[in-house]
């Protein structure tokens, strides 16, 4: 059985069709790039696995339980926990606060002590606002509050969004170290080798349809561009 399930998802913005009959599945520590282009459905899909706006059409099941449409709760107790575009920290709390924001869901190894571990830099600068550091250590803050909550599914959105190669190559790193820990991952990037390089399988969406999905070692570029576009076989 999969550890998570997509059956027929449909959903809408007002009159808006955002993500056309969608099925997908992810297995138990599996990780899958999810790529398309801008609009393509990607943020869409993602905040709808945590719970933050629900399906027109369709269900959701996590271990082979189908979670309430809508339920951030819900969805964060069955393990999903979300790595937004953008980081959205609270620039009021302290980093260790914004960390310890996402405790609770779940118990786990995740504990602070595991999050400094796997981010050394945000020990020392724990007590101050995130405002403070850098893009790249405010996604470290990201990453570890989501983490926090100790997910089976880390859903992570544009990883790599305005940081620079060095800092990226530093994110990747520490999602191997997650990958390693048996959770399974979701990850968007506008990078998109670099994600299908992390991952077992690919998967495209283009105007909220799943175009293309395969294995992330023999997917070919052309394969992906022309999946881009709503071309692909």
């Amino acid at each position: 059985m999969p550890l998570l399930e997509l059956s027929g998802i449909h959903a809408r913005y007002g009159e808006m069709a955002a993500l056309q009959g969608v099925d997908l599945d992810l297995s138990e520590g599996e990780t899958l790039a999810l790529a398309g282009a801008n609009g393509a459905g990607k943020t869409t899909l993602m905040r709808l696995l945590c719970g933050l706006m629900p399906p027109s059409r369709g269900e959701v099941r996590v271990a082979g339980i189908c979670l309430p449409p809508g339920d951030p709760r819900a969805a964060a107790a069955a393990g999903l926990a979300l790595v937004p575009e953008g980081r959205l920290l609270f620039d009021s709390l302290s980093v260790e606060e914004n960390l310890m924001i996402g405790a609770g869901a779940r118990a786990g190894r995740w504990s602070l002590k595991a999050i400094y571990d796997l981010f050394p830099v945000l020990r020392d600068k724990r007590t101050q606002p995130p405002g403070s550091l850098s893009g790249g250590q405010q996604q470290m803050v990201a990453i570890g509050r989501a983490l926090a909550a100790n997910p089976a599914i880390l859903l992570c959105d544009e990883i790599s969004l305005g940081l620079s190669p060095l800092v990226t190559r530093e994110v990747y790193e520490a999602l191997k170290s997650v990958q390693r820990e048996g959770i399974a991952l979701i990850v968007v990037d506008q990078d998109v080798s670099r994600a299908q390089a992390i991952s077992d399988r690919v998967a495209c969406m283009f105007q909220g349809r799943l175009t293309l999905t395969g294995p992330a070692a023999t997917t070919t570029p052309q394969a992906m561009k022309a999946a881009f576009f709503g071309d692909a076989a």
